[in-house]
């Protein structure tokens, strides 16, 4: 190992013919699983030694269109490498064992998730595959996993993407994939979270119950547009699609005069980054105003408020972490505080929710370890993995308790963004505000709830 303890998967070209196929709509419709299943590859031989080393994957999007997600992986790494876990190593069941963490960069390709994920299970010999951030990486790399009998932990995805990618029906999730788990929330939260604030802005500013949903023809998307929809009505408000549009469309003038139409009030979306940077600024020289603008998969991050300039200000969104919580490392006790704090004072970078979900993914995997008998035990880690229930740096997470096998549900609260204070290391443009907690009272609020376009 070199001096970081980081092997990254070398780079290798994909094979197009034999990875997965129509991540998006494809994936919802025929499952992610279903393509990986045609192809014929040889299982992994497992029953390593008790006495060799843990090995780990980490797949991540660190460039390409998603890297964003995974702007905290060095700083995180560099963590989990220093914590006594993983620096010194864990003993199961009276044996020793060193960890080794092997990285692999997707650079934001789905085709080459899945081949990475291929080349950590039948060459790296992994005994455990953790990996972040969107569909497009979670899917192909959960599925191969399945597929090669591999224990697999994902994250930052709506568990109805990751499931149906799996070939599984979120509207009756009762198949248990068995290598596979994750933590993250779905429409149910998100609903929990923008619904509420919507609420309050309609009794402030007396705004129409009816709202836009821009929700492309991609996993993500569709999840949306079937189980977002439902809870919104439910409440009187009515949906106006602006219809299942192709990644990457570069003209939303039609969509916009749509929403206008329909004298859409609230408006919610789910599309990749520069779509919504297309669209926001499209909208706003169309003067589209929503009163309250909640999006998902976008605005997650300062680079994107910060390319958005003031059309930013009072956006809505998720956010699954901050440093305003009580929660503490279970590795080393450490803070939500302290890691952003340090991450900012290390970096120069603005804290961002990612740092405590990929956090979380190595704070599990040492859960499901211990609780083995041995570590090399392929499906006794991933049946471990679904029953882990403890409390980390994103707090209590319950992989037992549903919504669907294996599926441990984190609480997310409503931020806005807007004009940046000095928090930790500096001021920075634009910085997130709570402004709703009606899911998780153990996030302090500390911003007022404000109108997108007042």
């Amino acid at each position: 190992m070199d001096e970081t303890n980081e092997r990254p998967v070398a780079d290798r070209p994909v094979d197009r013919r034999t990875m997965l196929k129509g991540i998006g709509a494809g994936a919802l419709a025929v499952g992610a699983g279903q393509l990986v299943s045609q192809m014929a590859f040889a299982k992994p031989a497992f029953g390593a030694t008790a006495s060799t080393p843990i090995k780990i994957g980490y797949i991540s999007p660190r460039t390409g269109s998603f890297a964003d997600f995974s702007i905290s992986d060095s700083y995180v790494l560099s963590k989990i490498r220093s914590s006594p876990a993983y620096a010194k190593g864990i003993t199961v069941g009276g044996t020793h064992y060193s960890i080794e963490i092997v990285t692999a960069d997707t650079q934001s390709n789905p085709d080459r998730a899945a081949q990475l994920a291929q080349q950590l299970i039948q060459s790296n010999k992994v005994d455990l595959i953790l990996t972040t951030s969107t569909p497009e990486t979670t899917q192909p790399v959960s599925t191969a996993a399945q597929q090669f009998q591999t224990p697999c932990l994902a994250t930052v995805v709506p568990w109805e993407s990751w499931y149906a990618g799996l070939g599984g029906n979120p509207g009756s999730p009762t198949v248990n994939y068995s290598y596979n788990a994750m933590f993250f929330f779905g429409m149910k939260e998100f609903a929990g979270t923008f619904l509420p604030m919507w609420k309050r802005i309609e009794s402030s500013s007396h705004a129409d119950k009816v709202f836009a949903g821009m929700f492309p023809n991609d996993a993500d998307g569709n999840a949306f547009r079937m189980g977002f929809p439902p809870y919104a009505e439910a409440d009187g408000y009515k949906f106006v699609d602006g219809g299942a549009y192709t990644d990457g469309t570069t003209d939303y003038s039609s969509m916009i005069e749509t929403f206008k139409a329909a004298g859409c009030e609230f408006y919610v979306n789910c599309p990749i980054p520069p779509d919504f940077n297309t669209f926001w600024k499209q909208a706003v020289q169309a003067n589209f105003r929503p009163a309250l603008a909640t999006v998902a998969k976008v605005m997650l991050f300062p680079s994107d408020a910060n390319a958005l300039g003031s059309l930013s200000n009072n956006i809505a969104t998720d956010a699954w972490w901050t440093p305003y919580g009580p929660y503490k490392s279970s590795l080393t006790g450490e803070t939500a505080a302290k890691l952003a704090s340090d991450f900012e004072h290390s970096t120069g970078n603005e804290w961002v929710d990612s740092l405590g979900s990929s956090y979380s993914l190595f704070e599990v995997a040492i859960e499901a370890f211990k609780a083995a008998d041995d570590p090399h035990d392929h499906a006794q880690v991933a049946s471990k993995l679904q029953t882990v229930n403890y409390a980390g740096i994103c707090g209590p997470i319950d992989f037992g308790a549903g919504p669907a096998p294996g599926v441990g549900i984190i609480k997310p609260v409503g931020v806005q963004w807007k004009p940046g204070k000095k928090l930790f290391s500096k001021t920075y443009p634009w910085q997130e505000f709570v402004v709703d907690n009606s899911l998780n009272k153990d996030i302090p609020i500390n911003g007022d709830l404000v109108a997108t376009n007042t």
